[in-house]
């Protein structure tokens, strides 16, 4: 048996009809044309290649802590403070500069035990920041000037997983207004001095550099019920603590 053949105007009348319909029950519409994707404008092509840059919030930058062994790779069992003091001692592949502690600041980390009032670590806290199923520590410096140091520390498998080492996997100061932490990131707001706007700078684990990088650094309209209070707070001489969702143990 033959197909039946159905006529062409028939056929657009039909379709007609159907589309029509879809519009009329509430269905699918056409919103028009796409715009075209445009591809970035490079300006000034000529330019010639970029040199080297340099080295900026320590990024990168790691460094064994001598002297401290991590018990079966859990950073829980450390002392702080004697992580805290072991890293004055520390060496990085290279020297920034921007992370150094002043000198009065490594004196109270010294005296910690003997002056525990004035001990400028603050209660670490704990996180997954690697993704490896394991809490890196994460340590909080007081220095002058509203300044605060905060600091990563990972710990190292051992030659038979037992008793690893411990490294710095990131280390940076800023006056900072808090620290949290999304995801897996670090985050910290500083004060700007644009009236009403802060710098946030996330810090994310880098399997490649293994340690952690600056990934994004942006200045952000401050909320707006914060304004006042960060105004407030960057002027204080009072020191910040940390914010955030883990857990802290006293760290004096």
């Amino acid at each position: 048996m033959r197909p039946v053949r159905v006529p062409a105007v028939a056929s657009a009348v039909a379709a007609l009809a159907l589309v029509s319909g879809c519009g009329a029950a509430g269905g699918l519409e056409s919103a028009g044309e796409a715009p075209s994707a445009v591809e970035p404008a490079r300006l000034w092509p000529d330019l010639p290649p970029a040199s080297a840059a340099p080295y900026d919030y320590g990024e990168g930058e790691t460094a064994r802590i001598p002297g401290i062994t991590v018990p079966g790779g859990d950073v829980h069992r450390l002392d702080p403070v004697a992580v805290a003091q072991a890293g004055l001692k520390a060496k990085t592949d290279r020297d920034s500069g921007l992370d150094e502690l002043p000198d009065a600041t490594v004196r109270q980390i010294r005296a910690c035990r003997t002056a525990p009032d004035d001990c400028p670590v603050l209660a670490p806290y704990y996180f997954d920041l690697t993704g490896d199923g394991r809490d890196e520590l994460v340590l909080g410096i007081r220095m002058p000037g509203r300044q605060l140091a905060v600091r990563a520390y990972r710990a190292d498998e051992g030659d038979r997983g037992d008793r690893g080492g411990l490294t710095r996997i990131m280390s940076t100061s800023d006056a900072v207004i808090s620290v949290e932490l999304a995801g897996r990131d670090l985050i910290l707001r500083a004060p700007s001095a644009i009236s009403g706007y802060e710098y946030r700078t996330a810090w994310s684990w880098d399997d490649r550099q293994q340690a952690m990088l600056a990934t994004r650094d942006e200045i952000l309209r401050a909320p707006e019920r914060r304004e006042e209070a960060d105004r407030d707070r960057t002027s204080s001489p009072s020191a910040p603590t940390p914010e955030s969702s883990g857990s802290a143990a006293d760290g004096r």
